[in-house]
């Protein structure tokens, strides 16, 4: 028979999650760290990872790994689980807490994946609005909370792509409001030095989302990780994949973790980064920097989709929101190195500079 049943009825129309991968001389459009990991911790990688056993299935749980970031965080490892990155428990979170007849709270314009894992799940979506300057709005979210139909809610901090953290009172309102499970993304809160954890000791219904991949330059690597009481937890475990973090990924996540403090400096650096880019841009005239808690800045700016491709003509790779819902107009500038994001304000301008001489010239003739 030369023909194929269709797939299953709710990916129809649906959009794979596109990253806009692209070659380039400078990558800031994927809020990765623009500094890999030194040589000497690649050196300690590649011992440990030597004396791992290809042949042998891995940890299913990546017992060494959970032990390790559970100490840290002074639980102990029945609060801990390991991913093969944060997508794979983002998904484990739909599978869990969602599906047919059950509903999740989403706040747009944010990470596009929530929705979209929830679609592939049959789980439907309440979306309520960011304002305008992206906070959420309170007390529309609260209003909607109380009809009482919200299983899962997810709320990033710092939200990916606007960059502003959520008020530590608007969690904590929120996890005594309902019984929907609450997960805290903080993908990115090591730049914002924010964390929920504090509230994991009195609220059942919080689970807070962590990765390697920012922070600790492990986006290649694949380790994400959650944080929540040992109930929702086990629920979590029945749905993952089998042995999803493989032997090599649980080695290299625990060499780096051992030796995380190697990171900060870099994290300090692109703190500081964020603040000089932000004042640059907006020193630039035609350019609206928003507010940002995380390693990237969002901006708003006429012409922003021929900005785009002016900065990847000349080597530089930004994320292009300008047709996004919510978020028109806007591009997305991941902190690189002083060099890389020096390059990207002498670009920017200079587009804005050209721009401007094209409209004189046209309004002359």
């Amino acid at each position: 028979m030369n023909r194929v049943r269709a797939a299953a009825p709710q990916l129809a129309g649906l959009v794979p999650y596109d990253p806009k991968y692209l070659p380039a001389e400078a990558f800031l459009s994927a809020n990765e760290n623009p500094r890999d990991v030194d040589g000497e911790l690649r050196e300690l990688i590649g011992r440990r990872i030597a004396k791992v056993p290809l042949n042998r299935y891995p940890d299913p749980l990546a017992g060494g790994l959970r032990d390790m970031i559970a100490e840290a965080n002074g639980l102990d490892r029945d609060h801990v689980l390991i991913g093969n990155g944060g997508d794979e428990l983002l998904f484990n979170l739909a599978l869990a807490w969602g599906g047919p007849g059950r509903t999740c709270l989403n706040f747009p314009p944010t990470f596009s994946v929530y929705a979209a894992n929830a679609r592939l799940t049959n789980t439907a979506v309440v979306d309520i609005a960011r304002t305008e300057d992206f906070s959420i709005d309170e007390e529309a979210a609260f209003e909607r909370l109380a009809v009482g139909d919200i299983d899962y809610v997810i709320v990033a901090s710092p939200n990916n792509p606007t960059g502003l953290r959520c008020p530590q009172a608007f969690i904590e309102r929120l996890l005594d409001a309902t019984d929907a499970l609450v997960m805290v993304d903080e993908a990115y809160f090591e730049f914002s030095r924010q964390t929920a954890r504090p509230l994991l000791a009195t609220h059942e219904n919080l689970v807070i989302l962590r990765t390697f991949s920012k922070a600790f330059s492990l986006a290649g690597v694949r380790l994400g990780y959650i944080l929540a009481n040992p109930a929702v937890i086990r629920e979590f475990v029945k749905v993952r994949q089998p042995y999803s973090v493989d032997a090599v990924s649980q080695a290299v996540g625990e060499v780096v973790f051992e030796h995380r403090a190697r990171f900060e400096p870099g994290i300090r650096e692109i703190i500081e980064e964020r603040g000089r880019v932000a004042e640059a841009l907006r020193a630039t005239p035609g350019i609206v920097p928003f507010p940002s808690d995380s390693n990237w800045i969002l901006l708003r700016m006429e012409d922003a989709g021929e900005a785009w491709e002016y900065l990847y003509e000349h080597g530089v790779l930004v994320r292009d929101f300008s047709a996004t819902p919510l978020l028109e107009g806007c591009l997305r500038v991941t902190m690189g190195t002083p060099e890389q994001n020096d390059r990207f304000i002498s670009l920017l301008r200079a587009f804005v500079a050209e721009r401007g001489s094209r409209r004189a010239q046209a309004a002359r003739d």
